[in-house]
């Protein structure tokens, strides 16, 4: 641990119950003091304990820090919270005099800090600590920065500027149920069952972290994987009392929902402190549909009824002051959300509010209720900077991705559009198909009266993965369909779906390492006759500069309408099921002016090829 400028004993008097109770304070700085790592200002404050009524070390004693880099900008006000023993995660503590706050500083050089500490007369307290640069390359977050909403479809990241597009998993919803937790239970056993994460502990290795002697190695080396097979996002709800699993809050207890539990939440800081040091965007699902509001089977766990109150504001506060700090994720305000847009509304203010990173805040809706939602959302710039898109049907993702990104560009309000949920509810994104099971449940399916739609991994490829990056899409997750093995509530092998994270390394890798500018690019699927937007062949280009075409079902007949510029063009292809290198077809020039033939692909005829088209210099 390293220590910073902070005198190592400072004094602060905190108000307790009464004036006459007082106690010293010390303020310590540590972490790694390096630009975009995590900072932590802990404060020696009053004894509490997490079921404490009055005062209340969630409500009542609340500590809040300025943080301002010493060229006046950025100038942040963190919230903290209650740390128990300060060691938590290990000890299991309940009661404590720790309280914290978390920084990850966007500048190197001087930080000054001054401390807010309920309305004490003695909060005031400051300090200074230095920040050194970072020395993190490669996947971690760390040596990229913050990702931030900059007003266009993408995230980027405020060090290396690097723009974001995502591909990760959407399921397990129940991810934090996990047996390794403190103070995890489940309320449903048949439907939520408690995870070990065993397939995983395998991938878990010498360095990596663990809590109380060994615990958590299984959901550590899950994250391994994932991030090891080239994703970077997982998606979880921290709060799901009274939903489908029924298995996961933060809370103490299920049924108190202003007191949370410190050990449980020291841990849960563990899994994605490591998340973020591996490259792996946090989607932070708030609350789900049964639990949402007054309308849902879990109503009685609704925080405040949906609307915001004393619980749903402790709930927010607790999740940015404990994990806002990391460098990518997003806020979602529900899944499968039913508030009133009035309720959505204040939500998101209030998470803007409270948040001093600005994260992008986004919502998920019902299919049938995209119109309804987000057609009334689209253009408040007060509200929501994304949405997470869900579908009944793989086949209608480009379509759905491209009516969002272009309401959303008309409106003068871009959303990042992220695709999260593609597929009707028993089959979503399909495991591999020599997974166990997986056989046996499609020759069901087939021979049954109604059977239900069930695509296969290339169409999730084709259809769901390049039907959202062609439209202008940020990217996409994948949800696993309940009637299927490894569905969204009791995954814990991510390797059932190996194949579509081998697909979704590959679009990846295509964009980036040819250095593909996607942020200054658009949909322009008429280049290619695909008037009517469907899954045959899309276009993405910038003008006279760069073309993405991608065909489905490459046949050596493509044209592409290059009558907006008279510049030459190199044509090479990409093989979206294998990666590598750009290939050489027969044609590997051409010349603007007019409609111009693709030409056949290198091999692999009738299969799914990606071409490019670079301008001339």
């Amino acid at each position: 641990m390293k220590q910073s400028k902070v005198p190592q004993a400072v004094s602060v008097g905190f108000l307790l119950v009464s004036a006459a109770l007082w106690a010293r304070a010390e303020v310590a700085v540590s972490g790694e003091l390096k630009q975009w790592h995590k900072v932590t200002l802990t404060v020696d404050g009053p004894m509490a304990k997490e079921s404490d009524q009055q005062p209340n070390p969630f409500t009542e004693l609340l500590l809040d820090v300025r943080f301002i880099h010493e060229s006046g900008s950025p100038d942040y006000w963190v919230p903290g919270y209650f740390a128990a023993d300060g060691q938590a995660a290990d000890s299991s503590a309940t009661q404590g005099t720790k309280w914290r706050a978390h920084l990850s500083p966007d500048k190197t050089g001087r930080w000054n800090y001054t401390v807010r500490f309920n309305g004490s007369k003695h909060d005031g307290e400051s300090g200074s600590f230095t920040i050194a640069a970072t020395d993190k390359t490669g996947r971690d977050f760390r040596g990229k920065g913050r990702l931030q909403y900059v007003g266009k479809r993408y995230l980027r990241h405020a060090g290396n500027g690097q723009w974001f597009l995502k591909a990760g998993a959407d399921s397990p919803e129940t991810f934090l149920a996990y047996q390794d937790f403190d103070g995890t239970v489940t309320n449903n056993r048949k439907k939520g069952p408690l995870k070990s994460w065993k397939a995983h502990i395998k991938d878990w290795k010498s360095g990596d972290p663990t809590w109380k002697g060994g615990k958590g190695k299984g959901m550590i080396g899950a994250i391994n994987y994932l991030s090891g097979k080239g994703a970077n996002a997982f998606s979880f709800i921290p709060y799901n009392a009274g939903g489908d699993g029924d298995n996961v809050w933060p809370h103490v207890s299920r049924a108190d929902k202003l007191h949370f539990d410190c050990s449980k939440l020291d841990q849960w800081g563990i899994v994605f402190d490591h998340a973020t040091s591996k490259g792996m965007y946090l989607h932070f699902k708030l609350q789900e549909t049964e639990n949402d509001d007054q309308k849902g089977p879990g109503k009685d766990q609704a925080l405040d009824g949906g609307n915001l109150g004393p619980e749903r504001k402790a709930y927010l506060r607790e999740m940015v002051a404990r994990f806002g700090h990391h460098l990518a994720l997003n806020w979602n305000l529900g899944e499968e959300n039913t508030q009133s847009l009035d309720q959505i509304r204040e939500q998101a203010a209030y998470l803007r509010k409270i948040d001093p990173y600005g994260h992008l805040i986004v919502l998920h809706t019902y299919p049938s209720q995209h119109e309804k939602i987000y057609g009334k959302l689209v253009g408040d710039k007060k509200s929501l900077t994304g949405v997470s898109v869900q579908n009944s049907d793989v086949g209608k993702t480009h379509q759905d991705t491209l009516k969002w990104v272009e309401r959303s560009e008309k409106s003068g309000h871009r959303w990042v559009v992220a695709f999260d949920e593609a597929g009707n509810a028993g089959a979503g994104s399909p495991p591999d198909p020599d997974w166990p099971g997986v056989a046996e449940v499609r020759k069901k399916n087939k021979a049954s009266k109604k059977p239900l739609d069930m695509p296969s991994v290339n169409d999730v490829r084709s259809k769901v993965l390049w039907g959202n990056l062609m439209a202008g899409g940020a990217g996409v997750e994948y949800y696993f369909g309940y009637k299927l093995p490894q569905n969204d509530l009791k995954a814990e092998d991510w390797r059932s779906r190996d194949m579509t994270w081998d697909y979704s390394a590959i679009a990846l890798d295509f964009f980036q390492e040819n250095k593909i500018p996607f942020w200054e690019m658009s949909n322009s699927n008429a280049l290619v006759g695909n008037t009517k937007k469907d899954n045959s062949a899309y276009c993405f280009s910038k003008k006279g500069e760069v073309y993405v075409v991608y065909l489905r079902k490459a046949n050596g007949k493509q044209q592409l309408d290059l009558s907006e510029t008279q510049n030459a063009f190199s044509l090479q292809w990409f093989n979206p099921r294998r990666g590598g290198l750009l290939q050489d077809g027969k044609l590997n020039r051409v010349t603007g002016g007019g409609q111009i033939d693709l030409g056949n692909p290198p091999s692999d005829l009738g299969e799914d090829w990606v071409v490019l088209l670079k301008a001339k210099k």
